[in-house]
């Protein structure tokens, strides 16, 4: 029934006047668990940086750069920073297995002096939001640009990996080395640092599929499988593979990743040559059946009829876990497609409508830029609360302990400091969700009274404001999976 629903309210929405459509009002409740995630290009520093760590001042001006970014994406509710990790075949840390990005520094393997992912998530976490590591998995880098990668490239360290496409190298998901070197990227990010997820983009085969140069490795490993059948089981055993060894080592890690935004055609709406099923050998709506993906993001960067029945079926076949939609918002630029504000207004008002797990947004910086009005309306109209991300209860469903008041003070002035126990979940330090309501004891299921989400444990508030409106606050812990303690009530 809920389908049907769904279904009938996508072909409604199709058939009405922009007038009609304006039913789906900004005014539509904030849910108190949302993802609410933008996407950081580091590719040719298009969202970051524009600025080159080659001096000293160098790195300051490129560190606060991205704290600029960072206090923009905040203050207009933004909950998740998918920073983009691994970027061609280099990295934006210091790594054993590949070089450096020239986004850093505009020197290939050129150590910017510093460690950006250490300091991404730093600052990301001070905020209060989450960092995924973003890794771009399939395409490699130029041929151009091979020779001046150095030693790290992988023309020298996995040459057999490797097929040519046009002038780009791409990693043959057939091989069965691709899925170890995968890995190892995966897990050499996921064992150094506290990242909050991994997001995986171009999980698939290149856009001119047929073309691809695997009719070696079909010939060695397909084992009498049809050629698409046994594409697709190649891009599964390597989501598989990476799943299983990174929530062996850190199971609270959120694994998502941006699947092309047309699953396959539906019954009464064609996908038009671009699915990810059918055309670059995506089983993305599989992988959330199996249980080997967390999240899933699909760029529907559509409009129209493009754009909702296939956000209806990425619904229904979410399987239990989330789906956020990615949305176009870089169309709205007058040098891409000049599409009007509303169209993505009414994508969102419709999303949020039929209960999908959030939005994520391509890119960060037509967000900060606020093109034609994208950043106003979220942070006035559309996120007026903050949000947690959903829990991963498939995951674990065990909620933490509630912290407990250890000190309270009176600052100079009209300010009062709250100090808590720290709290662990299952051997991890959890972060902390502040809540302020009318109501004693404080309301902590209304999203409208959630205040913040921070990693300290302390909370410094303006007395006389809290007074004036006769506020109560709450504190409660959330682990990494998401799962929320009862507060700790401040008498």
């Amino acid at each position: 029934m809920k389908r049907l629903l769904g279904l009938f309210l996508a072909l409604w929405l199709l058939g009405q006047p922009l007038w009609a459509q304006d039913i789906f009002s900004p005014a539509e409740p904030s849910p108190k668990r949302e993802v609410r995630a933008v996407w950081v290009t580091t590719l040719s520093g298009l969202d970051w940086p524009k600025t080159k760590a080659t001096s000293q001042k160098g790195r300051e001006a490129q560190k606060a750069e991205l704290c600029k970014l960072l206090d923009q994406l905040q203050r207009c509710g933004i909950n998740t920073v998918l920073l983009q990790t691994r970027v061609r075949g280099s990295v934006i840390y210091p790594s054993r297995i590949e070089p450096w990005d020239v986004c850093l520094t505009g020197q290939f393997d050129k150590d910017p002096g510093y460690d950006p992912l250490q300091f991404a998530i730093d600052e990301t976490h001070r905020r209060g939001m989450e960092l995924h590591a973003w890794v771009v998995t399939i395409p490699c880098f130029k041929v151009a640009n091979a020779s001046k990668m150095g030693r790290k490239c992988m023309t020298k360290t996995h040459p057999e990996l490797l097929r040519k496409l046009g002038d780009t190298y791409y990693a043959d998901p057939g091989l069965p080395g691709t899925a170890d070197y995968l890995s190892q990227i995966c897990m050499e990010i996921v064992n150094r640092y506290d990242i909050d997820g991994l997001h995986f983009d171009y999980i698939r085969y290149p856009e001119n599929a047929p073309a691809f140069p695997d009719g070696q490795t079909f010939r060695k490993y397909g084992k009498g499988k049809k050629k698409d059948e046994w594409r697709r089981n190649n891009i599964t055993s390597i989501v598989r593979t990476i799943y299983n060894k990174v929530k062996a080592t850190k199971p609270w890690v959120r694994i998502s990743c941006s699947p092309v935004g047309k699953f396959d055609d539906l019954s009464r709406y064609s996908a038009r040559g671009w699915a990810a099923f059918s055309t670059v050998h995506q089983d993305a709506q599989g992988w959330l059946r199996e249980g080997i993906m967390d999240m899933l993001c699909p760029m529907m960067y559509f409009q129209g009829d493009h754009f909702y029945p296939f956000a209806a079926d990425w619904q229904e076949r979410a399987y239990g876990r989330t789906v956020a939609p990615g949305l176009g918002i870089y169309f709205l630029h007058p040098k891409e497609r000049d599409w009007e504000l509303g169209v993505v207004q009414r994508q969102l008002c419709y999303l949020r409508q039929q209960g999908l797990g959030g939005q994520a947004y391509f890119r960060s910086q037509f967000l900060t830029d606020n093109t034609k009005g994208i950043y106003d309306y979220l942070q006035h109209n559309f996120y007026p609360h903050p949000a947690l991300l959903p829990a991963m209860t498939w995951q674990s469903d065990v909620r933490p302990e509630a912290p407990k008041l250890v000190h309270r003070e009176r600052l100079q002035g009209i300010h009062e400091r709250l100090q808590w126990s720290a709290v662990e979940s299952q051997g991890v330090p959890c972060r902390y969700a502040i809540y302020a309501s009318k109501q004693e004891p404080a309301d902590t299921e209304q999203a409208a009274n959630l205040v913040c989400v921070t990693w300290q444990t302390e909370y410094t508030y303006n007395l006389l404001t809290s007074t004036l409106y006769g506020l109560h606050l709450a504190v409660t812990a959330i682990d990494r999976y998401g799962n929320e303690s009862q507060p700790m009530q401040i008498p």
